[in-house]
């Protein structure tokens, strides 16, 4: 989910020349995302700061959005080093640092981690399926 802000960001770059693949590395979202959001910049550009707003949990955590950062990371390590990678690679490498970031914020007093059950996470090919879509690389087998 992107918050209203860099939606405006997006739009001001783009009316600055920006194309939409820089646009899209620069936010880390696939270049759809980021015509959609230029597709309805009147509605944005109308819309209130959602500063005040309260945003509806949609099951994702930050801990899922660093995970997937992370692993982003990893796989254009990997590609730049010319390892083929596969589904069956990733999804246990997926699993590994979101268990990691996990435990680093239950040793570091997570006060939401320490008080609730630990947020979970699933690899599977549902999930890898939407990475995928989300973060638009399609150098994966």
């Amino acid at each position: 989910m992107i918050t209203m802000e860099p939606k405006r960001e997006i739009i001001k770059n783009y009316r600055e020349g920006t194309c939409i693949v820089t646009l899209a590395r620069a936010y880390c979202r696939n270049q759809s995302k980021i015509g959609t959001i230029i597709n309805i910049k009147e509605a944005i550009k109308a819309s209130k700061s959602s500063q005040d707003m309260t945003v509806l949990a949609s099951g994702r955590t930050s801990v899922n959005d660093k995970m997937e950062r992370l692993l982003l990371l990893w796989i254009k390590e990997k590609e730049i080093a010319g390892d083929t990678l596969t589904q069956s690679i990733i999804l246990p490498k997926a699993s590994a640092i979101f268990d990691d970031l996990v435990a680093a914020k239950r040793d570091g007093g997570d006060k939401e981690i320490s008080q609730q059950a630990a947020p979970e996470f699933k690899a599977c090919h549902k999930w890898f399926h939407l990475f995928r879509a989300r973060t638009g690389i399609h150098s994966v087998v």
